[in-house]
């Protein structure tokens, strides 16, 4: 059997990142058997449903590097892959099943709804008690029909009949009987209910996996009846963990951001998300933590599904990300910081040569692009030290006044913009061979004087990046 995924997501907002973690499972399992990702749009929620949402949802994908195969824009002969372009479809099968006396036309007002509902709460059901099931009004619904009147369709379900699935991640999930109701397939305005157009389009579009999230685990037994109503093969299910907060409630927008694309534009790079995401309910048959999405082509196993409650923990991405940064190639990494750092920092003043000298340092010692600023104006911007204990105490050894009367006199002489690495060496020298100071002495001295701190990047790069004028005023600060 040909393997066929699909991502169904509802163009009513931006791509969640739960969302995200579905695309990215549906695009694996499709590389791994060398299969079919399709996209089918979920848009028949006119009111909520904008193109726009569409638009930025399938580019938060792009920006991800999940790439469909199939769908809008890309339609092969299942096509279309817009719910709202299936709407005809979705009739001719209802008027199928109400015609083979497996569903039937529903007439009920809403208060004979709402006292059927209080009902069902009150013994524990999911009773449909309307009239309109019994075959004596069929023709009468017909003839109400007929004549252009509104109705919703429910399907006729078997009350003593259980089910099952073996799910790839539930394993065996069994349904007990009335379980549910006879439910509403398609509503008054025309419009189906998301349990029957989903088992319509993924019969039609020749669905072999549906991967989708635990929420939709319940949505199953409904959704096997009308596979068996039509006499259809179902998929194989996979219902995915559910992505929880550190106070294991599910991800909400109170655990911080939740959608891709807010991530996107806070510069987090697309193959840490990747990596990210791909942990939250999988584990890597190797156990390892950092991987490309790439490498996971040929290792991505259905059967390493966890179905344990996912935490979702922004420090651990942060660190994630932290590591794809250094696995970036130099060029890539230099390219992408010129654009994540603001166009106004005192970074993009400076030469490409001094740029990609600060990048390689910095490198590192960050988890985001972002923090590359705030260490340039603390290790090389700041005029001024704070007279911490630990400076207090390098600034107190017998030798340290030499090196500093030293360094003040050496910058007196500079011309230029920045100290060269020769010129930091030679002071180094001087204080060494001249003034006899070694080790510890010497090198924490140097550090404290120009830079404040008794820890830090190494000084023979930090110094010659930090602008002459500002190592001035750190030595007259003393």
């Amino acid at each position: 059997m040909s393997v066929r995924v699909r991502f169904a997501p509802s163009p009513t907002g931006y791509l969640h990142i739960g969302g995200a973690r579905t695309a990215l499972y549906n695009y694996l399992i499709a590389k791994k058997h060398g299969g079919k990702f399709i996209i089918r749009i979920e848009d028949t929620d006119e009111e909520r449903s904008k193109r726009e949402y569409e638009k930025l949802q399938l580019e938060d994908l792009a920006w991800l590097g999940i790439e469909h195969d199939i769908g809008p824009g890309k339609e092969d002969e299942f096509g279309p892959y817009r719910q709202s372009e299936r709407l005809h479809i979705y009739q001719e099968y209802t008027d199928k099943l109400v015609e083979a006396g497996l569903a039937f036309y529903d007439f009920c007002t809403d208060e004979e709804i709402e006292k059927m509902r209080e009902m069902n709460e009150k013994e524990g059901t999911s009773a449909y008690t309307g009239k309109w099931r019994e075959e004596a009004h069929f023709a009468e619904a017909k003839q109400r029909v007929a004549a252009g009147e509104k109705t919703s369709v429910r399907f006729k379900v078997d009350p003593t009949k259980a089910y099952e699935i073996d799910d790839l991640v539930r394993k065996n999930v069994k349904f007990p009987a009335q379980m549910v109701g006879d439910f509403v397939i398609m509503r008054s305005n025309g419009k189906p209910t998301y349990n029957f157009c989903n088992v319509i389009d993924d019969h039609l579009h020749k669905i072999s996996h549906v991967l989708r999230g635990e929420e939709h685990l319940n949505n199953t037994v409904r959704q096997l009846m009308i596979y068996e109503a039509f006499n259809w093969e179902a998929p194989k299910f996979a219902h995915l963990s559910i992505m929880i907060g550190e106070d294991r409630q599910k991800l909400s927008k109170r655990h911080g951001a939740t959608s891709v694309h807010l991530y996107k534009e806070e510069s987090y790079l697309p193959a840490a998300m990747n990596n990210y995401l791909t942990l939250l309910g999988w584990s890597h048959p190797e156990e390892l933590s950092v991987f490309t999405k790439e490498e996971l082509f040929s290792v991505f196993d259905e059967n390493r599904f966890n179905k344990s409650p996912a935490m979702y923990d922004i420090e651990k991405l942060k660190w994630t990300n932290g590591q794809h940064i250094k696995l970036m190639s130099e060029d890539v990494f230099f390219s992408y910081a010129n654009e994540a750092i603001a166009k106004d920092h005192f970074y993009h003043t400076q030469s490409d040569e001094w740029k990609k000298v600060c990048l390689s340092l910095l490198r590192e010692k960050i988890n985001m692009i972002t923090e590359i600023p705030k260490l340039i104006d603390e290790s090389i911007l700041n005029e001024s030290f704070v007279q911490t204990d630990e400076l207090k105490d390098i600034l107190s050894w017998e030798t340290t006044p030499a090196i500093l009367n030293h360094v003040k006199e050496e910058l007196k002489k500079e011309e230029g913009t920045h100290v060269s690495a020769e010129s930091f060496n030679s002071w180094m020298d001087f204080c060494k061979k001249e003034l006899k100071i070694k080790g510890k002495p010497l090198f924490m001295g140097f550090r404290g004087v120009l830079t404040g701190q008794n820890h830090g990047p190494d000084l023979k790069v930090l110094i010659p990046l930090t602008p002459i004028e500002i190592l001035r005023k750190r030595i007259n600060s003393l």
